[in-house]
């Protein structure tokens, strides 16, 4: 069977902007990123304003990204915010995916960690927003903007490596959170770079994170965030 990860569907994905994006504005959103992770730490971990932060973050660079889509039209598309292969892209990643949660039940089940409640519904419905934000801003501008660099070339494995490194440390300091973000991160680099879609991987990264918090890491952000803050 033909793989439909073919070269006219890798063609199909990329897309030619009108203006090329200068490396300076490229590192700009790349310190922009790291300065989000940094104020995670600050006003989630260390303040415990875990949901004003996650509704700030969202708003911030969704504006962001209407800004850039005002000045450049096809940016969105670039960036992975696209439907025409949305389909593909599900069918590529639904092997790992599934794979991810039999791991995850598995690992669970030994650990005496599984706890399912119905918390895990609304996280399924809301959780992939926030997914698609952590995608663009990781994925997208940390590993898009790193392996679009003009003065700089750099090796697609470190290109990689370094976003999974990122995305894992900003999980500190839960272990289990961090080995399983780094290994979902390198598939994910790997995806992005081969087809961009930033709904497809939010999606995923929503229901897999949703999976991994009750299976594996024990924990309940429904009622850790929801639950807690209008109580």
């Amino acid at each position: 069977m033909k793989s439909i990860l073919t070269k006219d569907l890798l063609e199909f994905s990329k897309t030619k902007l009108r203006r090329p994006i200068p490396d300076k504005t490229r590192l700009l959103e790349v310190l922009a990123v790291i300065a989000t992770a940094v104020g995670k730490f600050i006003f989630m971990d260390f303040l415990n304003w875990r949901l004003q932060f996650v509704v700030f973050t969202i708003i911030a660079w969704t504006v962001y990204v209407v800004y850039r889509s005002k000045q450049e039209k096809e940016i969105l598309s670039y960036w992975g915010f696209r439907f025409d292969n949305f389909k593909n892209t599900i069918k590529l990643m639904l092997p790992f995916g599934v794979f991810s949660i039999i791991l995850f039940i598995i690992i669970g089940y030994f650990k005496n960690t599984i706890n399912l409640t119905w918390h895990i519904l609304p996280l399924l419905i809301t959780y992939p927003i926030w997914g698609c934000i952590q995608q663009f801003l990781v994925i997208g501008l940390i590993a898009g903007n790193l392996n679009s660099l003009k003065q700089t070339r750099l090796n697609k494995v470190l290109i990689i490596f370094i976003t999974a490194i990122l995305f894992s440390v900003t999980h500190f300091p839960s272990v289990w959170l961090m080995a399983g973000t780094f290994l979902l991160a390198l598939f994910y680099g790997y995806m992005y770079l081969k087809i961009k879609n930033i709904y497809a991987m939010g999606l995923f990264h929503g229901w897999l994170g949703a999976v991994f918090y009750y299976t594996v890491v024990n924990r309940d952000p429904f009622q850790d965030v929801f639950l807690k803050f209008i109580s």
